[in-house]
């Protein structure tokens, strides 16, 4: 007895040593190679050496500095005119703007523009970790040409007087008893951030992510549809405050950099809640989209 089971022994050492695993083990080996490839499909490494990624991130740049440069120029002018309803004519115009763009880089790309779709397009799956970072990257750097442009086109005292358009909490005015800051605390500042990031992506994102809803509204409904939801956002962030000195939430932390880049100085102040809040909005919508049924969001 005991020497059939040296015998088992020896003839599983040499099958080890011969490269060729027991049986029981084979079941083992299948499920750690599934996991290697669902870890290579999440992080998509290889993507980062696709010409066509790097083709469509193209679209997310040109897309980005024309957004950038168009929404800034909008801010601009809305408040050097001295209408009377600014933040009212300035979310039409962004709605518009957003719509427009989103059509036009839509069959390139996806029609992201704007870093936080690309993050919480990752952590959903729909897109490789990889593609996010290409296109974040594209985002960031149109973001920084479309505030190029706009600082090659103004006058200086304009681009100081209005920021270059920029997302900005408080700004320096002068007082009776010298200059002094009025706007938004960084705390206020910070949860405006996250909520209405959240209700983008909820509200829009979230609909032309679902293939079904999608194909039955269609593109072109669907991108004014979150053109629509980007303008009332942008409304509502500048009014429920009424504070001057805030430029109501970004909701695009490209669009923030690129002003922050090219006019520096108070730009700068209280710049991290524009990436930190649409971040923490992006985990909390990726964890929502967890919790929900799947059956719900396939059942027509």
């Amino acid at each position: 007895m005991a020497r059939n089971e040296r015998v088992a022994e020896d003839e599983e050492n040499v099958c080890i040593r011969c490269g060729v695993l027991p049986f029981a083990s084979t079941p083992k080996r299948e499920e750690q190679k599934q996991n290697c490839t669902k870890l290579n499909d999440i992080l998509g490494l290889k993507e980062l050496f696709s010409l066509e990624v790097w083709r469509a991130s193209l679209a997310e740049l040109l897309g980005t500095a024309v957004l950038v440069f168009a929404i800034d120029t909008i801010v601009i002018s809305s408040y050097q005119t001295e209408t009377k309803t600014p933040h009212l004519i300035i979310s039409f115009l962004v709605a518009i703007t957003v719509t427009i763009l989103l059509l036009a880089t839509l069959p390139v790309s996806g029609g992201h523009i704007n870093p936080i779709v690309s993050l919480v397009a990752a952590l959903t799956g729909i897109i490789s970790i990889s593609r996010a970072f290409v296109y974040i990257l594209a985002q960031c750097i149109g973001g920084t040409l479309g505030a190029m442009a706009l600082k090659a086109v103004v006058k200086s005292k304009i681009e100081q007087t209005f920021s270059l358009g920029g997302c900005t909490l408080t700004v320096v005015v002068p007082g009776h008893h010298g200059p002094r800051v009025i706007g938004l605390n960084t705390s206020q500042a910070l949860w405006l951030e996250i909520i209405c990031s959240f209700v983008f992506l909820f509200a829009s994102i979230r609909m032309a992510f679902d293939e079904r809803q999608a194909k039955a509204l269609g593109r072109v409904v669907v991108c004014s549809i979150i053109g629509i939801v980007v303008g009332l956002l942008v409304f509502v962030s500048t009014t429920v405050t009424a504070t001057k000195g805030y430029a109501g939430a970004g909701m695009n932390p490209a669009r923030c950099l690129g002003p922050a880049l090219i006019r520096g100085g108070h730009l700068w102040g209280g710049h991290w809640i524009f990436w930190v809040g649409p971040a923490i909005a992006c985990v909390a919508f990726a964890l929502y989209t967890k919790v929900i049924p799947h059956e719900q969001l396939t059942e027509g």
